[in-house]
Formats: structure tokens, sequence, C-alpha cells
């Protein structure tokens, strides 16, 4: 059975577990360097990058991320995730880390504050229908390297254009919350991606 953990230090934890067992793989947290190890994919949520790379670092889990990421292993990052995983940010805190491994440049609260949170419908590459996407003091991508696939741009509004999903590899990112509510096609989405690697 597929295996994949969700980093559980700080964030979004039980909604992707949730999905994810509704989509009938094996899901378990992830809160040491050893539960890490059992992971055919990991996924890295909402939350603040600033305390999770901090905590992860605090718990000696940010290298072997790291190590796991270069050498790999699926990821999938939502929200402050898809900080995580990115390679470079802009308006980050001084001296904040990432995993890295995803050549992208992300915006960190691009979309402002919590007040300025919104939903949007979305086109989505390798999603059949709009997806309802929940953006909560979101960033999104300004930047994106020569191997990066943009799956999704909001569609209209002031911030219409902007890359808000992206893969590369066995890697990829999300602005919005896809754990919020019960459509489970774009963790499908990452569970096909483990499942071929």
């Amino acid at each position: 059975m597929t295996s994949i953990g969700v980093f559980a230090l700080q964030g979004d934890v039980r909604e992707h577990l949730q999905a994810l067992e509704r989509l009938g793989v094996e899901a378990f947290t992830v809160r040491r360097p050893a539960e890490l190890e059992r992971c055919d994919g990991l996924i890295v949520p909402g939350g603040e990058s600033t305390t999770m790379y901090k905590l992860a670092r605090t718990f000696d889990l940010l290298e072997p991320l790291r190590r796991r990421v270069k050498d790999g292993m699926p990821t999938f990052g939502t929200c402050a995730g898809m900080i995580m995983l990115a390679d470079r940010i802009r308006d980050g805190a001084p001296g904040q880390e990432t995993v890295g491994g995803l050549d992208v440049t992300v915006r960190r609260n691009a979309f402002g504050r919590q007040v300025d949170s919104f939903e949007v419908d979305l086109e989505m590459a390798g999603v059949d229908r709009t997806v309802h996407a929940v953006f909560i003091r979101a960033p999104w991508v300004e930047e994106v390297g020569p191997g990066v696939e943009v799956l999704a741009e909001v569609p209209s509004g002031e911030a219409a254009g902007r890359i808000v999903a992206v893969r590369q590899g066995p890697l990829m990112a999300t602005s919005f919350h896809p754990e919020v509510g019960d459509d489970d096609r774009v963790h499908g989405l990452f569970v096909d991606l483990v499942k071929q690697s």
C-alpha cells in the first residue's frame, strides 16, 4: 500500500490525513526522521512557514527533509508548504530557511493579510472540472525555472494571471488549501504522482 506522510509539527494536518485516507492510501503524521523514512511521499501543509522551518530544525527534521526531497521523494506543499519547497522567497522573515527543491521564487503573504483571504474557482491542469480554491494569507509564484510546469493561475480580478499551482518532477505545490472541503481531486493528482515514482 502507498504510504504518504503529512508533516505534522505545525499546520493543517488532520484535513490532509482525511483526504489521503478517503483516497485509500496509508496516511500518517511525520514529526521525526524515522517517520519520514517510512514515506513514499510527503505533504507539507499550510500553516506558518517561519514556524515550520524553526520547528523542523528543532526536531532534527530539516536536513532529513532536504535529503529526501533531493533524492526524489514526491512532496506536495500547500500554502506555507509551497514556501517550504521553494528555492527562493520574497518577503520572507530575516534568515528564513526552506527545504527547497522547487525551482521557483515565491512571494510570502502575496495576496495580503488574513482579512484578504478569498475563494475562487480555477482551472487546474490534470484535474477535470474547475477546482474551488481557498486562499488564506497565501503566497504566489513570481518566477518559475525552466523545468517547472504551471498547473494553475488565478483566472480574474486584481491577481489575474498569478501562478498558484506548479509541478516539477516529483514535487507539486499549490498556494491554496485543497484539503478544505471534500473535493479530493488535487490530492488524487499527488497520489498518482507518488504511485508513478
